[in-house]
């Protein structure tokens, strides 16, 4: 829809568009019998900001007499706004969503092109620490929910040409602001233009946050563990995007993705390249044996005191005979619903206020545990497994991974209860089966292990110096050299 001389006529349509709300403001204003007037709305915009641009150039261009009204008046407008960010618009439904992201519009009786100059409230919170992922060392600021000031925090770190963003709307109704961000001469090409013809694809009412883009990203996959990682951290999004990956900003969103996640990224922090390699070798030894135990652990100990007692030394079973008696449930009962009530604690810490939520950890995991114990419903080594299992689970702060290992703990204790031993070694391989069968961008989900990529198979389980990291991960970029000789 193309906009019309008539300014009347036009102030009419966009009061009508927006059903005269009242957060709409309108102010006309005569130039020597010439009519001007400029729109905004008064909820996301400035009214300072206006004030202080806008009426004082119009003020200095009603003092001129050199120009001619009825010619000159529209491109006079335009050189003289004092605002960096001005455009012009001749698309009707350019010119509302221009409107509605803050800017004012300024139109001219008898022309049918509308300046626009921004004039956006700050209606978003400052640069903070991030709330989801605890930093022990490393930069403090996080994403915010101003989509700027997120590029911004990439920009200010990688200071490169080479660093593009592409920018698509998607939503019909919220028109929300996706960015596509790579380093051009490192990303694969073919995988931006694979997500962004996947992005375009997307038709909804509206997009609020990034878990929508993820969801419609990977809603083919079946498997409960995440393929791209969701982080407010911008020191992980910049080294990711100097590996060769992709990363996706959503406006309104403090999360940023990264993609493509694989299983190792999700065993490595960002702090990981900022302490001492031999320290960390043995956090990231912990890390992998953490993942294998709190999956297993519970399934393990159901095949050994159900259908494996033999595999148990005499002195032990004695010990854990003693603990079982007078407890009227078997044992992989008393497993599940001791790891239920430990999930709904820890849902509930999540939900519950900073201030209250460390309360009811405490009495969720002391008070209701050893009653739980005295009463006779539960031994005391099912305290013992759930807890080892549990804290396990807490050395990733992943939400999606978190519930991968959830969903796999419970299939490890289902088969173990089933069939013993042999459940478990069944439940092992089809979870090997699946994760190694699983892809994203043509990526195997277990590089640099299935495929083997011998020469970044060793950084990935310990940690060795940056002068022996010289090459990037060739499944990620064709661009591998990341740094020359180094003596």
């Amino acid at each position: 829809m193309e906009i019309s001389k008539n300014l009347k006529k036009n102030i009419e349509n966009i009061k009508q568009s927006y059903g005269n709300s009242d957060d709409l403001v309108t102010r006309n204003i005569n130039i020597k019998r010439k009519k001007i007037a400029y729109m905004f709305l008064q909820s996301v915009s400035s009214d300072d900001k206006i004030s202080n641009f806008l009426m004082h150039s119009i003020s200095n261009l009603i003092k001129e007499n050199s120009i001619n009204i009825f010619t000159d008046l529209f491109k006079s407008l335009e050189n003289t706004i004092y605002n960096s960010n001005l455009s012009i618009v001749k698309d009707y439904d350019e010119l509302l969503y221009k409107l509605s992201s803050g800017f004012t519009c300024i139109f001219v009786d008898g022309f049918n092109e509308v300046i626009t100059v921004e004039a956006k409230a700050s209606l978003d919170r400052g640069v903070t620490e991030s709330s989801s992922e605890s930093i022990i060392r490393g930069p403090k600021d996080s994403f915010t929910e101003n989509h700027e000031t997120n590029l911004g925090l990439i920009r200010k770190r990688i200071k490169d040409e080479n660093l593009w963003f592409k920018d698509l709307k998607i939503g019909k109704r919220t028109k929300t602001k996706v960015t596509i961000g790579y380093i051009n001469d490192i990303a694969n090409h073919e995988n931006v233009e694979i997500l962004e013809n996947r992005l375009k694809k997307i038709n909804i009412d509206g997009i609020l946050d990034s878990g929508y883009i993820r969801e419609f990203l990977t809603s083919k996959s079946k498997s409960s563990f995440p393929q791209m990682i969701s982080t407010e951290r911008p020191d992980l999004v910049c080294g990711s995007l100097l590996e060769g990956k992709i990363i996706i900003l959503v406006e309104n969103s403090p999360y940023a993705l990264i993609l493509p996640g694989l299983l190792i990224d999700f065993l490595h922090t960002a702090e990981d390249y900022y302490q001492k390699p031999i320290n960390i070798s043995l956090t990231r030894m912990l890390r992998f044996l953490s993942f294998i135990l709190t999956i297993i652990t519970p399934g393990f100990y159901i095949a050994v005191t159900t259908w494996n007692q033999e595999v148990i030394p005499n002195e032990l079973l004695i010990s854990l005979s003693i603990q079982k008696s007078g407890v009227p449930f078997p044992t992989a009962l008393e497993l599940i619903l001791m790891i239920t009530i430990f999930e709904i604690l820890r849902e509930a810490d999540t939900r519950m206020p900073n201030t209250t939520g460390a309360s009811i950890s405490i009495v969720g995991a002391l008070i209701l545990g050893e009653a739980a114990v005295s009463a006779g419903i539960v031994s005391p080594i099912i305290i013992i497994v759930v807890a080892f299992t549990s804290i396990s689970g807490l050395l990733y702060t992943d939400v999606d991974f978190i519930n991968g290992i959830r969903w796999w703990r419970f299939i490890f204790i289902i088969f173990s209860m089933l069939l013993g031993f042999i459940g478990l070694t069944i439940a092992f391989l089809i979870f090997i089966v699946k994760i190694c069968s699983m892809e994203y961008l043509n990526i195997p989900y277990t590089v640099p292990t299935s495929p083997l990529y011998p020469k970044i198979l060793k950084d990935s389980f310990i940690r060795i110096s940056r002068s022996k990291q010289k090459n990037r991960a060739p499944y990620l970029t064709k661009n591998e050299t990341r740094m020359e000789e180094y003596k």
